[in-house]
């Protein structure tokens, strides 16, 4: 038993109980994105306290729920944006944000663009992400470095 009175094994439970509630919140923050939420909504969900919800949220997952619904609504919108000729408008209202100001603004700190740059670049092909990542993956083979040792007996 540890100093609280509790085994490993009772807060494992209970860290898993607490994931498993976290997680219901989340997926109703997927399930809902453009219904209007609110902390006390999604903490009765979790059935935590507002003031536990946000905390716990942030340590599991990373980043606030208000933060998260943002990230995941400006995902909706990035591929209606690419996807339909609907107005940037329109589409700010339907992800689930009340204003345009505050759409294009979250919009541009996530994406690094505004939504209407966003729609005019062309879109990237889509690429198995088994690719991607050996793509970008670091060596492991001592490419560089054999290069490196090449280009300098070249001098």
């Amino acid at each position: 038993m540890g100093s609280t009175g509790y085994s490993n094994e009772d807060m494992s439970l209970e860290t898993e109980a607490t994931n498993r509630r976290l997680l219901r919140a989340r997926d109703a923050m997927d399930r809902s994105y453009a219904q209007p939420l609110d902390i006390p909504t999604l903490a009765r969900i979790a059935y935590v306290s507002e003031a536990h919800f946000i905390r716990t949220f942030r340590a599991t997952f990373g980043e606030t729920p208000h933060r998260y619904l943002q990230r995941r609504r400006v995902e909706r919108a990035m591929f209606l944006l690419h996807e339909t000729d609907r107005s940037v408008t329109d589409i700010c209202f339907d992800v689930g944000f009340s204003s345009l100001g505050t759409f294009s603004r979250t919009f541009r700190q996530i994406v690094g663009e505004t939504p209407t740059a966003f729609r005019a670049r062309p879109r990237r092909k889509a690429v198995p992400t088994c690719f991607a990542m050996a793509w970008t993956r670091p060596s492991s083979f001592g490419e560089v470095e054999r290069d490196l040792a090449r280009l300098v007996s070249r001098e």
